[in-house]
C-alpha cells in the first residue's frame, strides 16, 4: 500500500469508528455460529467477541469458479469478497457489536441470502 492509501485508511476509520475496521480477514476465529447451505454450497458463520466472519465454501471440489461472500452490517457498505477461486470465498470480517447483519453468498448459479436482518 503507498502512503497515500494508508493515510486515508486511517483518517476513515477515525471517522466511521469500529464499524469500519469491516476488513477481509485471513482466517475466521472463534465459534461457528451458523451455517447457511444451498445448492451448490454453504455460508459459514463464525463469531468471536463482537466480531463476526463468514465465508463460502463450495458444496463439491474442483476447479476455479465465481464464488461471492457479503457481510453487511446495518447501517454500514457491505464487505465484500468476489472472485473465481477453487478453495473458498473469504473470509470477510466485522465489528458488529449489537447491530443486525445481512449475509449473501454464491458459488456459481447458486447463492444464499438473508433477506433481512439478523441478529447473531
Amino acid at each position: 500500500m503507498t502512503l497515500l492509501s494508508v493515510l486515508a485508511a486511517s483518517v476513515l476509520l477515525a471517522v466511521l469508528g469500529p464499524a469500519a475496521e469491516a476488513q477481509a480477514a485471513s482466517s475466521c476465529a472463534g465459534r461457528n455460529v451458523r451455517t447457511f447451505t444451498f445448492s451448490t454450497g454453504s455460508v459459514k458463520v463464525y463469531k468471536a467477541g463482537n466480531y463476526l466472519c463468514a465465508l463460502t465454501v463450495p458444496r463439491k471440489r474442483g476447479g476455479r469458479r465465481p464464488m461471492m461472500i457479503s457481510l453487511q452490517v446495518r447501517g454500514f457498505e457491505p464487505v465484500v469478497d468476489k472472485g473465481r477461486f477453487a478453495r473458498h470465498a473469504g473470509p470477510v470480517r466485522a465489528y458488529v457489536g449489537h447491530r443486525t447483519v445481512r449475509i449473501k453468498g454464491s458459488v456459481g448459479r447458486g447463492s444464499y441470502d438473508s433477506h433481512g436482518w439478523r441478529r447473531f
